[in-house]
């Protein structure tokens, strides 16, 4: 539906949050991957982005909350970071498997079509800064209201390195010409000197039914089994989930490769560019959280608890302890409770292949924290040996834990900090500091929050198994098995 000339272009943000970010690891995790993450400042790269979209109002411009396509897995990190922003309630389309990004733009349009509404799509990825927001802002603006004519636009930036690492798209004018894959160092160069050349942002602006003419015109094996998949879902409160077996027949495809790079010279569908020179990075590997961070008189970054000496050009990154390093030059060191990686800055991209190992080998650094996030709060496992296991536990106001038992580990519970409310068996009661309470083995328990601060326990574990596996929930607030 076009707007009339006084009517709003009405407009849908959608968020591409569905990334892993191996190659930010240690920091960066299966289940709190990067764009959760805070890297600077005090906001995580979605809610930066999240914050972005929501300043594109204006007058002319109609802003719907945002629509959020992501992992099952990461669905209440979603919605509480959102929370934390005093954002408008989102939509979140939960993907449950991986499928690239063009299933994933399809599921948003879809969504966005299905009142008979026909909005521009404002399409990010969830994992870049923007150092210049006003100008990124105005460009946004200025794509919006070319895709609301009903082309396609996409955000080019203009290029200040000859960098390897990124997409390039060759422009004639305000057109695409072309999509250039990531290219080697003397043909970046040679892309930089010629100019013409901008970085491919993977931001694109379109409307949902463009979108889904494209689709079908470049790809319909992805249209048709999407649809599928969007004729079965279920909502559930905020979340959409589409049928996670039709879900999985769709080919797995990005929308560069699906749509985007078919369109120049189709003579069917043109593709606008508007540049962005506002200090843009998609943060795809630690080199590029040094090109963007503070740096000292020796171009150093040091992040937390951080001392550097005799060092240059190096990123130190610490979240728990004093690093010190001395002597290293164009080094990167990143520390977490639980793993330390020491990488040449130029092998940043290489860092994936760690993550492949650790995958391959099933082990638990590549998919979780020590501290690892639940929808109630958090736990740190602070220490383990045979038969015992220790662990910090934050409970949010409000918020509680499922009604659950064990078959294999009895637990004992030390209140630190706040109230809780104890179901032992048939009893219910309230512990405060200092108080301590025993669930022994095979009894139905529930931790919970009843007062407005949070909760703190130290639980000390014993048993013969003491796996995360090793719970039956009777009841649980969040819907988890």
């Amino acid at each position: 539906m076009a707007p009339t000339s006084s009517s709003p272009i009405a407009v849908q943000p959608v968020i591409m949050a569905g990334g892993s970010g191996t190659r930010l690891w240690p920091l960066s995790r299966a289940l709190y991957p990067k764009q959760f993450l805070v890297l600077q400042g005090n906001r995580s790269l979605f809610q930066q982005a999240a914050s972005r979209l929501a300043g594109l109002a204006t007058e002319g411009l109609s802003v719907a909350a945002p629509c959020v396509v992501g992992n099952e897995e990461h669905r209440f990190l979603v919605l509480d970071q959102l929370r934390e922003l005093d954002l408008p309630p989102a939509t979140v389309l939960l993907e449950p498997m991986g499928r690239n990004t063009a299933p994933a733009m399809t599921l948003a349009a879809l969504h966005a079509t299905a009142a008979g509404q026909d909005p521009v799509l404002v399409v990010t990825p969830a994992d870049q800064t923007v150092v210049d927001e006003a100008a990124f802002t105005n460009a946004l603006r200025q794509a919006v209201r070319e895709a609301a004519k009903g082309t396609f636009v996409i955000l080019g930036i203009t290029p200040d390195r000859a960098e390897t690492g990124y997409g390039y798209i060759r422009a004639d004018g305000s057109k695409v010409a072309q999509f250039v894959e990531k290219p080697d160092a003397p043909t970046a160069e040679r892309y930089l000197a010629a100019g013409g050349y901008f970085w491919n942002s993977g931001m694109f602006v379109v409307r949902a039914s463009v979108w889904l003419k494209a689709l079908e015109r470049f790809r319909p094996d992805i249209a048709s089994a999407t649809r599928a998949a969007w004729a079965a879902h279920k909502v559930d409160a905020s979340f959409v989930r589409p049928g996670k077996a039709e879900f999985a027949a769709i080919p797995s495809e990005s929308v560069d490769y699906a749509v985007m790079e078919k369109c120049p010279g189709s003579g069917e569908f043109d593709i606008g560019m508007v540049p962005l020179s506002a200090g843009w990075s998609d943060l795809g590997a630690w080199d590029a959280v040094w090109q963007v961070g503070d740096k000292d008189a020796d171009g150093n970054v040091a992040i937390g608890d951080a001392m550097l000496r005799d060092s240059h050009s190096t990123l130190v990154h610490a979240t728990s302890r004093l690093v010190s390093v001395v002597g290293l030059d164009n080094v990167v060191v990143v520390e977490t409770p639980d793993a330390v990686l020491v990488a040449d800055r130029s092998r940043s991209q290489d860092v994936k292949h760690i993550v492949n190992r650790l995958q391959t080998d099933g082990r638990s650094e590549q998919t979780l924290h020590r501290q690892v996030h639940r929808p109630w709060g958090w736990y740190d496992s602070i220490d383990a040996g045979p038969r015992f296991q220790v662990k910090r536990i934050m409970v949010k106001p409000g918020a509680s834990l499922s009604l659950q038992m064990h078959h294999h580990r009895a637990e004992h519970w030390i209140v630190v900090s706040g109230t809780a409310e104890v179901t032992n068996g048939d009893k219910v009661i309230l512990l405060g500091e200092n108080q301590s309470t025993y669930i022994p083995l095979g009894q139905t328990h529930r931790l919970a929050n009843p007062g407005k601060v949070p909760l703190e326990i130290i639980e000390v574990q014993s048993g013969s198994y003491l796996g995360e596996d090793d719970i039956v929930r009777f009841e649980d607030t969040y819907g988890r098995g």
